[in-house]
């Protein structure tokens, strides 16, 4: 009886041991049994991944941004001009010329001022008014669309009310005249003020932008801190140095990045307000003698070698300020 019940149990007959059991497969990370098909068939998921996500991304970004990048480099070492059939490869020539041209260094000079101005006054602006309408209400949101509004509109929109306002018998020049000024300043035709105006009208567009990423550093801050720091007797200003302040450098980076960028490539406002005056490139930038050299002149060889010197120097200034920027930014 026992052996009869072990014969159909099948657990220690001898015709159940000498049979032969199922191979040993060892299971992958993922669960599923290793083999050449199971490898094959996740080569195949990640090629069609690549192909689906990353492909189609790749390859407009080497149409939009790679391509355009480097024609304009091999364009910047020819002699190419719009009237004439013949292009000649003259390698650095171009560059060695605009390194040692006064006009260009000019505008480069013109370009770092208005940079410089623009960035700074900025963010100390959009910093104090982010300050004061961090509060919550109907007025406080009211005012916020107010300081975005320039945002939203076009460089020459904003260019054209500046222009409007800043012109010798613009809407300043008359109120300070009805006001017993005898002789008010040219603000866009004075070689002393003309470099400063542009920069306030940019000013005047730009700090909306600022304003809205540092109320969105402010709404980051948690009030646990602030709270603490008003127990222990902190001031305004103690909060704002100790807390408020190291908080906002993630604000300050994108703040300071995208602003020198912008700034950097500066050409409607400068064509609207000054058309590159007033004199001889009083207010020129880079931006505005590449488009005066390519289309004007018609020289799009030398106005390409002006692309491109820009071209590294915004990178490497951006890159260096990412970086000096980042080391100070606080991780919450």
């Amino acid at each position: 009886m026992t052996n009869s019940v072990r014969s159909r149990t099948g657990t220690d007959t001898a015709g159940e041991r000498s049979r032969p059991g199922p191979p040993h497969r060892t299971p992958t990370p993922s669960g599923r049994t290793g083999g050449p098909g199971g490898h094959r068939s996740r080569t195949w998921s990640s090629a069609g991944a690549f192909a689906v996500f990353v492909l189609p991304t790749l390859t407009l970004f080497t149409a939009m941004v790679l391509a355009p990048i480097l024609w304009t480099l091999y364009t910047g070492m020819t002699d190419e001009r719009a009237t004439r059939p013949e292009t000649s490869f003259v390698a650095l020539d171009n560059y060695g010329f605009l390194l040692g041209d006064e006009e260009f260094r000019h505008s480069m000079w013109n370009t770092v001022v208005i940079t410089v101005i623009v960035v700074l006054l900025t963010n100390l602006l959009g910093l104090a008014i982010a300050l004061l309408l961090r509060r919550q209400g109907r007025l406080y949101s009211l005012l916020r669309g107010v300081f975005f509004t320039p945002v939203i509109l076009s460089a020459v929109v904003v260019s054209v009310i500046g222009r409007s306002i800043l012109a010798d018998d613009g809407l300043l020049n008359s109120t300070l005249v009805s006001m017993g000024v005898a002789s008010p300043p040219g603000w866009l035709t004075d070689p002393s003020y003309a470099i400063y105006s542009v920069s306030g009208i940019m000013v005047w567009q730009m700090l909306g932008f600022a304003v809205v990423v540092y109320l969105a550093g402010l709404a980051g801050i948690p009030a646990e801190l602030e709270e603490a720091a008003s127990l222990d007797g902190a001031g305004p200003w103690q909060q704002f140095r100790a807390i408020t302040w190291p908080m906002l450098a993630s604000a300050l980076t994108i703040n300071t990045v995208m602003l020198m960028i912008s700034t950097f490539k500066v050409y409607d406002q400068i064509a609207v307000l000054t058309n590159g005056g007033p004199g001889t490139n009083g207010t020129a930038t880079v931006a505005f003698e590449v488009i005066r050299t390519a289309f004007s002149e018609q020289r799009p060889g030398l106005a390409s070698a002006m692309a491109g010197i820009m071209l590294v120097v915004v990178a490497a200034a951006s890159v260096t300020t990412l970086k000096l920027l980042q080391r100070r930014e606080v991780d919450l």
